[in-house]
């Protein structure tokens, strides 16, 4: 992949006691925001806890790669330009994108501040806590995502000291844990991508498999997200969802796009030696217990993928394109039996796919619902100059991904905008300008 500049920005080192806007997080989401606020000129600072690109350097295993093609990739003034576009990113490229994009425009970054407090200042606007000390600043935007802590269940202190148990965030590769047979815990994307990483590498693995969905790789001669994309799914609102704001909730399709992109077939995994049970819903006396759900949760996930492509065969129709046509997916195995339980002494390592939990206990604001989910349109709280970016669902499909990030900062940036009184015409690009030359010397 080819980029303009792969260093990193420079830090800029005085933390200001008062700004205009302040920015929490770093990611593809601050950075977007960030992005859009240079252009405008207006004053503003990002504030990352680590480091840019953080959370995909350190957080995700050595063969992880992206699940959509690379033309997605759209952060603002930052298209995918690599020789590759319908592949799929290797996790050191997507940094390298990420970083090569803050390097592109010198966005205001401290790293190595971490905010742990935001509460309504006294004289209006709100004060943020930092590792570094207070700032003061007239609006904020939250783009720390919503997957904050790891979950993983109470019960898994019940295992033995020598069984090696590694949450989805902390797995790197198969040598890692120890020797015998691994349980992986959850079939969301991350479950069915180390499950498959570690069936790959050889070693026997115990799947118990949830709820999620999964969705075809290719259909009819293109990627199935070309289709998505073509039909507009990743523009929908999330208002026109059938599901509405739950919606936000709902745990994503599992497919991968390793090795240039394929389905992962849980059934086909079966085949291949791999064990495949139900939910896990416990451990006690040293067994682990499933629920006789497998055979439901197997065909649930077939079904979601089946009605795509009844969307995309409509599509096709509708449109009357020449498409090739190609048979529909016939289960390759099926369970003779739901496994009730499994001895935790076969068990080496554990690795808990069992996802995140939001914390949002240092925003002292009140803009939570009942779930503690923060309450928006489009971004925009009910506290004036207070915005959240990089929500799953924000307002598309798209919006907690690289496709959709660009127009939910663009939006927001207009509404920063409006709130500050930024100035417009020939005001403005002087501003810009000198918004851009104090970022490059920052």
């Amino acid at each position: 992949m080819t980029t303009a500049q792969t260093d990193r920005p420079v830090t800029t080192r005085a933390l200001p006691e008062r700004v205009a806007v302040a920015v929490v997080g770093g990611g593809q989401a601050g950075l977007s925001i960030s992005w859009h606020l240079v252009q405008q000129g207006i004053e503003h600072v990002v504030l990352e806890r680590d480091t840019i690109a953080h959370e995909w350097a350190d957080a995700r295993w050595d063969t992880f790669c992206l699940v959509t093609p690379n033309w997605q990739c759209q952060l603002p003034g930052w298209p995918y330009r690599g020789e590759d576009p319908d592949g799929f990113m290797l996790r050191d490229e997507i940094v390298e994108y990420v970083r090569g994009y803050a390097a592109s425009f010198g966005p205001p970054v401290h790293e190595g501040v971490a905010v742990t407090r935001l509460a309504p200042a006294p004289d209006g606007g709100y004060l943020l806590t930092t590792s570094a000390g207070e700032v003061a600043a007239e609006q904020v935007v939250l783009a720390v995502g919503g997957y904050h802590l790891p979950v993983v269940p109470a019960y898994a202190g019940g295992l033995p000291a020598d069984v090696v148990q590694l949450h989805s965030q902390q797995y790197r590769n198969p040598d890692q844990l120890s020797a015998g047979d691994v349980l992986v815990v959850g079939t969301g994307q991350s479950g069915a991508q180390i499950a498959e990483d570690l069936h790959l590498a050889g070693r026997r693995v115990h799947l118990a498999v949830g709820s999620a969905p999964r969705i075809a790789r290719r259909y009819r001669g293109r990627d199935v997200v070309a289709w998505l994309h073509d039909m507009g799914h990743y523009d929908m609102p999330v208002e026109q969802h059938r599901d509405g704001e739950a919606a936000r909730m709902g745990t994503n399709h599992y497919v991968t796009g390793r090795d240039g992109g394929h389905d992962i077939d849980l059934r086909r995994f079966a085949l291949e030696g791999m064990q495949l049970y139900g939910s896990l819903t416990g451990l006690a006396d040293g067994r682990f217990s499933f629920a006789p759900n497998l055979t439901e949760h197997l065909d649930a996930a077939d079904r979601v993928s089946e009605n795509c492509k009844d969307l995309i065969d409509a599509h096709v129709e509708r449109a009357g394109m020449d498409a090739p046509v190609e048979p529909r997916y016939t289960p390759v195995w099926t369970p003779d039996a739901e496994p009730a339980s499994l001895d935790a002494a076969a068990i080496g390592s554990v690795v808990w796919a069992t996802g995140f939990r939001a914390d949002w206990s240092w925003v002292r604001v009140p803009v939570f619902d009942g779930a503690g989910y923060p309450t928006h349109s489009r971004g925009v709280t009910a506290a004036p100059g207070l915005y959240v970016l990089g929500l799953p669902w924000l307002h598309t499909w798209g919006s907690g991904r690289f496709s959709g990030i660009a127009r939910d900062a663009a939006y927001l940036a207009e509404r920063i905008a409006e709130l500050a009184g930024a100035p417009t015409g020939l005001g403005r690009s002087l501003a810009v300008a000198a918004a851009s030359s104090a970022a490059r010397m920052a």
